[in-house]
């Protein structure tokens, strides 16, 4: 089974690429890429761009990325209660090439930030969007207060209730 993972930020010290780096980890049978959305670096979208430059290839390239895998595993960073835009210029590049972004496959949501709502507000809105967007939405769990509940020197959950949660929620991939 192929995992492509990635955290829906671009921030080099990314809290979410470390809950989806660890989440991932606890998945045993599983081949496990993680992408950094820095990597798909584009200009940021607008029609006029688009008809200006056509179908960006780094978008194609994501695309090709998702299309590869058996299931998905993202963990988004929530910027001002919505997506990062690092994310949000991906995803609408990537959608105007195929609407279906996320290919049928199969996905588990996660998120995390440093306050006690663990990006919450993003994660809703991406669990009720992505089925239109070709996800199998398997699961989603959200970590509150990442720097309370991980350890950083040894990159794993410490409170044993989340580490159930978010073991179970990308385990549902597995099944």
């Amino acid at each position: 089974m192929k995992i492509i993972a990635f955290a829906a930020s671009s921030s080099r010290q990314s809290i979410n690429k470390k809950l989806v780096q660890y989440a991932t980890s606890l998945l045993d049978t599983a081949d496990i890429e993680i992408l950094d959305l820095n990597d798909f670096d584009m200009p940021l979208f607008s029609q006029d761009r688009e008809a200006e430059l056509g179908q960006h290839p780094v978008a194609q390239s994501f695309l090709d990325k998702i299309s590869s895998a058996d299931g998905l595993v993202i963990s988004f960073a929530e910027h001002n209660g919505s997506y990062s835009a690092a994310y949000k210029n991906v995803f609408d590049w990537a959608s105007r090439i195929s609407p279906k972004v996320y290919a049928d496959k199969k996905v588990v949501l996660l998120s995390t930030s440093p306050g006690p709502g663990g990006a919450g507000n993003v994660l809703a809105a991406a669990k009720n969007s992505m089925p239109y967007f070709g996800a199998t939405v398997l699961a989603t769990q959200s970590v509150p207060s990442f720097y309370d509940n991980f350890d950083m020197a040894q990159n794993v959950l410490t409170h044993p209730e989340l580490v159930a949660q978010v073991k179970a929620a990308v385990l549902a991939l597995q099944a």
